[in-house]
């Protein structure tokens, strides 16, 4: 935890955030993440690796793909207690808004971003939580993927990853596009899901024989490539042709190895 934790909330959402403990998870959390498990695991299979590289201490980036709005509840699922701690997630502002499942998301820390535009307040808010330690959950992409496949990632996640020197978790999640497609109101039944955890690493800004910086979009790049190799090749999308071959690399669809979570 820095020094330069912040003062006093002045937003609902920053209350909001804050008011949760930094280093515990409270009973309503513990409770949230055993019915997102107990729901995936009566509806398909999942496979679950990785977990031993979950840090449970000091602030942290999650940063996954987003293909189904299953993804969030199979995130917080496993990873919430593996992490032992709130995760404040970016979700859509308008999601916030919606009766029930608005509340439901705040308790959970969610705060709200205004996609398609500069929400400075948002990022003041993402930078704060690094900033006390806690842990940020981000889809780098900024909304869910239309074919399954990685999009052109956004550079909000780079910069906050740059400006507060956190530890990125990269996180691959596969199948849940055909588990809960686009536009269908409920998940299906069957299938197999898998969500793959790889290891933290800092994000750092290079520079080349010239001295100038390494673009951000370059940074953002070599961000979305741990992500992507992660991943079976169909959701590799744009990143899949700069990922060089190498042994061990998902290469299949999920539940054909790993460990059953």
């Amino acid at each position: 935890m820095t020094a330069d934790r912040p003062a006093r909330p002045r937003s609902r959402q920053a209350e909001v955030a804050f008011t949760l403990p930094p280093d515990r998870l409270p009973a309503f959390l513990r409770l949230s993440s055993l019915a997102a498990r107990t729901m995936i695991r009566s509806s398909t299979r999942v496979t679950i690796e990785g977990l031993e590289h979950v840090p449970t201490s000091g602030p942290l980036i999650l940063a996954a793909n987003h293909v189904s709005n299953a993804d969030p509840p199979l995130i917080a699922g496993w990873l919430t207690p593996a992490l032992g701690r709130p995760v404040h997630w970016m979700a859509k502002a308008e999601a916030l808004a919606w009766p029930v499942a608005g509340w439901f998301l705040r308790q959970n820390g969610c705060f709200g971003i205004r996609r398609g535009a500069a929400d400075t307040e948002a990022f003041r808010l993402a930078k704060s939580v690094l900033d006390d330690g806690r842990v940020l959950g981000t889809f780098p992409e900024g909304t869910r993927s239309p074919t399954g496949a990685l999009q052109r990632a956004k550079d909000g996640v780079t910069l906050l990853a740059l400006r507060t020197g956190a530890p990125v978790l990269p996180i691959g999640v596969s199948g849940t596009d055909r588990f809960w497609p686009r536009g269908r109101v409920l998940w299906r039944v069957g299938g197999h899901i898998a969500m793959r955890v790889g290891e933290p690493f800092v994000l750092e800004r290079g520079g080349g024989p010239d001295g100038a910086k390494e673009s951000l979009d370059d940074v953002t790049t070599r961000l979305m490539l741990r992500i992507a190799e992660l991943l079976p090749e169909r959701h590799r999308g744009v990143y899949g042709p700069l990922l060089a071959p190498r042994p061990g690399a998902a290469a299949a669809e999920p539940g054909l190895d790993g460990a059953e979570g």
